[in-house]
């Protein structure tokens, strides 16, 4: 799909939200017609029926419908969220401006709605920033505020759903031992140069590497992720990886540069360093996977 012009992979975000990856060309032009937040053009909607309606799309726009009245009735005003969240838009798009994936005169709004709609949902919840980079890819690759708001919403929900049912601190020790065993060289020099793991580690972690990998990275890793049903379950085989990739350019650095290149990622071959932790996940499995439990139980 193109957006922005730019070429994505957005597949599995879309699956993400529940929509279908490639439209029919009747289907493409009946759900621009039913897109629309304001009114429908009927007369427009029964040109484009006349050659017929596929099978899913009465069910499918069912459930849009339904995401659309219920972002409608959502307050979207919070006005020391809405402080919040546009200064964080503003340095996130200053970030990424050589991407030029987002339009600056557009995208804070979208933000502001999306997220402010969403701590207004969920009172309980502190508004933390990466809430800006979370929401940042369907941003990019959605039109419709309720299509972003619903996919948002469910991320979140899923990340803390995860935080809950696995401490963040247990998931760190276990990421740790992975790493003290499939890269012991890397991990004693970590250690050598006192670098605090556990700051960059519980932010990969926790946020899918949101804040670190560029937006253009994440949206190709996103696509992985959505794609499966055990993204989460994955997602520190992909960190793994990683650090596997920049190993060489990591053990050149001192603790001040480690920090800096591990919290803010240079740009890589997502795909590859996909089905390398594809590689790392069956290793530990087959060698591995005992000693690694039992060094956290």
């Amino acid at each position: 799909m193109r957006c922005c012009n730019h070429d994505v992979a957005v597949g599995g975000i879309i699956d993400f939200c529940g929509s279908d990856v490639v439209l029919p060309l009747v289907k493409e032009e009946i759900e621009d017609v039913l897109e629309s937040e304001v009114f429908v053009d009927v007369n427009k909607l029964r040109k484009c029926a006349r050659q017929g309606i596929p099978e899913e799309l009465p069910n499918e726009f069912t459930q849009r419908r339904a995401r659309y009245d219920s972002y409608r009735e959502i307050d979207k005003e919070n006005v020391e969220v809405s402080k919040r969240v546009r200064g964080e838009v503003n340095r996130y798009l200053a970030r990424n401006k050589k991407e030029s994936l987002l339009d600056p005169h557009v995208a804070p709004a979208i933000f502001e709605a999306v997220i402010c709609a969403y701590m207004n949902c969920n009172n309980h919840l502190e508004y933390s920033p990466v809430f800006v980079q979370l929401c940042a890819p369907f941003v990019i690759t959605m039109k419709a505020g309720y299509d972003i708001y619903s996919c948002f919403e469910r991320l979140v929900d899923t990340l803390s759903e995860s935080s809950l049912t696995s401490n963040i601190n247990k998931r760190v020790a276990q990421f740790l031992s992975y790493f003290r065993t499939l890269l012991p060289e890397l991990y004693n020099y970590f250690e050598e140069e006192e670098l605090d793991v556990g700051e960059w580690a519980s932010s990969w972690l926790r946020n899918l590497l949101a804040k670190e990998l560029p937006t253009s990275c994440i949206l190709t890793l996103w696509d992985v992720y959505f794609s499966q049903p055990d993204f989460m379950d994955f997602h520190p085989f992909v960190c793994l990886a990683i650090l596997q990739h920049l190993r060489d350019s990591l053990e050149d650095l001192e603790q001040s540069e480690i920090r800096s290149m591990l919290l803010r990622l240079p740009s890589m071959n997502i795909l590859r360093i996909v089905g390398q932790a594809h590689n790392i996940r069956s290793e530990i499995q087959t060698r591995y996977g005992s000693i690694t439990t039992s060094r956290i139980s």
